[in-house]
């Protein structure tokens, strides 16, 4: 019964739980889970409903992915006259 309270679009119980769900284990996975959310929202067979939980789910895993990749970016050297450097994209 508590379930008529009236709460704002950003906190709905659907929300907190994409928003919850554990981070997957690596990059690979997360781009693996992103591309099926992708293809789900997509599809148009989601519910609204379902759809703003799978968008948010999708930004997390958004945000997961852009940092493992800066963190590898970081780690990335190069090796120029027998000593290491920070690669920098061109």
């Amino acid at each position: 019964m508590s379930k008529a309270r009236v709460s704002s679009p950003a906190s709905t119980p659907d929300t907190q739980d994409a928003a919850a769900q554990a981070l997957p284990a690596n990059y690979e996975a997360a781009m693996a889970e992103l591309e099926a959310l992708v293809r789900s929202m997509e599809s148009a067979e989601l519910p609204l409903e379902h759809l703003l939980s799978a968008y948010q789910r999708g930004a997390l895993l958004l945000e997961f992915c852009r940092g493992k990749l800066q963190a590898v970016e970081a780690q990335i050297k190069v090796l120029e006259d027998g000593n290491l450097k920070v690669w920098k994209p061109q």
